[in-house]
């Protein structure tokens, strides 16, 4: 039951960031933003650096496992994300990403050859309803602020593919690793990654500009989504199988479409909410246990 309610908070406050951060990059650039992100983390989490002196050292697998879960999970999936909520909206935002669960039963099949089963396939084409609908939703209304573009769902779209491979590559690496040493050296990698982007887009931005309470949002921006989140999910994923696991992500796309329409006053149409049930199937039929000996 711990285990489970760390899967749970880990993916309501990643929901709660998704939402939040379309306040951020309309302050901060883009990589600007990531750079600001993994620094702030490095230095909350430079005590996590440690494995202890008994510590079996990193084989070349791991090490690239390590790399390819920032990489995809950490950088990528910062980029789509961010540059995504640029063009569409928390509550969008929230749809597209309850495609997880979807995106994760593909990519299992594709790399650990596990069998998709038919209610799968069925969760899948909701997910891709629930995206389709919302692209409908891109011109409805005359509230520029609820518009959603294609580029919008697309870059949600790759945020997606990064979190569900995200949710693969860490059921591999807490096997081996711990947790806190997962999220202090992904996050690392991050920072590698994202700094010669960041530091060109710090020497034109006007840091004197930006307020105390936006300082204040991005250092919580920074723990939530590089230390709390990480740590939480793979403190979870150790004891519980990948696939129990996405039925988590549905906290997700709950929680960024709360955050849209109590804090930012976003419109929840009626297109929206079709587009969301759509989801919220897919995510229940991807995830609900199967009736057999095995639980």
């Amino acid at each position: 039951m711990i285990a489970y309610l760390y899967l749970a908070g880990a993916m309501a406050i990643v929901g709660a960031y998704v939402g939040f951060s379309k306040v951020l990059v309309a302050v901060f650039p883009i990589f600007l933003l990531a750079w600001l992100r993994f620094g702030v983390a490095a230095i909350a989490m430079a005590p996590w650096t440690s494995r202890g002196e008994n510590a079996k050292p990193l084989d070349a697998r791991t090490k690239r496992l390590l790399f390819l879960e920032s990489f995809l999970g950490n950088f990528l999936f910062s980029i789509c994300m961010l540059y995504g909520m640029r063009y569409a909206n928390a509550i969008s935002a929230g749809v597209v990403m309850a495609a997880i669960p979807a995106a994760v039963a593909i990519l299992s099949r594709v790399f650990l050859s596990e069998r998709i089963a038919p209610r799968t396939w069925v969760a899948i084409m909701l997910a891709i309803g629930g995206v389709a609908l919302l692209a409908f939703t891109r011109n409805a209304g005359s509230d520029r602020e609820s518009d959603v573009s294609l580029l919008g769902i697309a870059l949600l779209l790759g945020a997606v593919l990064c979190e569900a491979s995200y949710v693969v590559i860490g059921k591999k690496l807490t096997s081996d690793v711990s947790p806190k040493y997962i999220s202090a050296a992904i996050n690392l990698w991050g920072l590698a990654l994202v700094t010669p982007l960041g530091i060109w887009q710090a020497l034109s931005f006007d840091f004197a500009s930006v307020s105390f309470a936006m300082w204040s949002g991005l250092v919580l921006y920074a723990l939530a989504a590089s230390m709390f989140t990480v740590w939480l999910w793979m403190t979870g994923l150790k004891t519980v199988p990948a696939a129990r696991a996405g039925v988590f992500t549905i906290f997700l796309p709950i929680a960024s479409a709360l955050v849209g329409i109590v804090f930012l006053n976003e419109s929840f149409t009626a297109m929206h909410g079709l587009a969301f049930a759509c989801a919220l199937g897919a995510v229940l039929l991807a995830t609900w246990p199967s009736r057999s000996k095995t639980t």
